[in-house]
């Protein structure tokens, strides 16, 4: 079993950065002050909100715990950078293979459960709530709660490791996490289509029926021009029989290694002219938005102006780029198709904070009102005085 060299010392070390976390815990549920639960911070930009509460910097809780190669399971602190995780993991030919992305170099592994993100390979293996096997966390009394273990299993009722994923810290300050994780894939290839969207879409739906060890996939239109990329992962024979099927231009591996993480961390050209082009003022620029349809939704009906969006998830995600005024446009094209349209990045908010446009009412149009009532109890049973990250937990409904 891996123990980690620096934290060898879990119980003391551990005791000493967490005992200060509960006390304060404890103290803002006494004086009802929020608390605005902090890592590495590389994700404060999300939605755009105005972020509210005393940093609570969980970064003292970092080090890995165990790691059992042989029964792909590992245990990290919350404040372990995300990075050593992923080192650790490559060193072994395993991985995380949902593809969590950084969006800067402090990104930590509660960061990660947190924020329940998940990169390029999300619709072919899962997201970030499928690995998770157990937590731990600190609740709104301060009090000190273990869910699930090291292994999968069923569960009657609410699967907490679970439902911390995306939760954004409302429930909960995450102290230690238990992931499934996996192999490396003996085999890799990317193939290049030359495409306009419709035709990117009716080809990844035909694929999806089909036997193929789809894994990724990337449409975007650059100068009129659309592509489409297509990352293949399996056994090798595998991957060699989908690339004589499928056609297209095979792409050398190591050159577009980079551009498949540039697609994860959003700095691709795409991404990065939503702020490079300058703006006329009072115009504030574009706001990012994720739109969450039916893979096999057909191009969507966007705004007069607004550019075509970058597909992801063989169809299932559309990024796009549009000013403040078409927000509830998007909202309706994403409804018609059955999905829902989140406001990610707002313009002007940067990686370091916050200070954008958000609507909770709109975030939370997706939710049926049931599933509004449920997260409502939720949070009133793990999180009874409501400090817990304030500005989310109304976000979210």
């Amino acid at each position: 079993m891996h123990r980690a060299p620096s934290p060898a010392l879990p119980s003391v070390a551990m005791d000493a950065a967490l005992s200060p976390l509960i006390d304060r815990v404890r103290a803002a549920a006494a004086d009802r002050t929020p608390l605005r639960i902090r890592g590495g911070g590389s994700k404060d930009f999300h939605g755009g909100l105005p972020l509210q509460g005393e940093v609570l910097d969980t970064r003292a809780l970092a080090g890995i715990v165990s790691y059992e190669p042989s029964e792909l399971v590992v245990t990290a602190r919350c404040g372990t950078p995300l990075a050593e995780l992923e080192a650790l993991l490559a060193g072994h030919h395993q991985c995380l293979p949902f593809e969590p992305p950084h969006f800067g170099p402090g990104a930590t592994v509660g960061g990660m459960v947190a924020a329940g993100l998940a990169g390029p390979a999300r619709a072919s293996v899962g997201g970030v709530r499928d690995y998770m096997l157990g937590v731990q966390i600190v609740n709104g009394r301060g009090e000190l709660l273990t869910f699930g273990g090291q292994v999968m299993k069923n569960v009657a009722g609410y699967d907490v490791s679970r439902l911390m994923a995306g939760a954004w810290g409302t429930l909960g300050v995450l102290t230690e996490v238990s992931v499934k994780v996996l192999p490396v894939p003996p085999a890799e290839a990317t193939l290049l289509f030359d495409c306009d969207q419709a035709e990117a879409l009716a080809r990844l739906h035909a694929w999806g029926g089909q036997p193929l060890p789809l894994n990724a996939s990337c449409w975007v239109q650059n100068e009129g021009a659309g592509q489409l990329v297509v990352r293949l992962r399996g056994a090798v024979a595998a991957v060699e029989a989908a690339c004589r099927t499928m056609g297209g231009e095979r792409m050398d591996n190591a050159a577009v290694a980079g551009a498949w993480d540039g697609c994860r961390e959003q700095t691709l050209p795409w991404f990065a002219a939503r702020t490079a082009a300058p703006r006329p003022a009072p115009q504030p620029g574009l706001d990012l938005w994720r739109l969450s349809v039916a893979a096999t939704a057909p191009v969507l009906a966007l705004p007069a102006g607004v550019a075509p969006p970058l597909v992801e998830w063989h169809g299932a995600l559309r990024w796009v780029q549009a000013e403040r005024q078409h927000a509830g446009a998007l909202h309706q094209a994403a409804l018609q198709a059955g999905g829902s349209a989140t406001l990610f990045r707002a313009a002007g908010a940067d990686a370091a904070s916050a200070g954008g446009h958000f609507d909770p009412k709109t975030a939370a149009d997706a939710a049926t009102a049931a599933l509004g009532k449920i997260q409502a109890r939720l949070r009133r049973t793990f999180d009874p005085a409501g400090i817990f990250n304030p500005a989310r937990a109304s976000a979210l409904g």
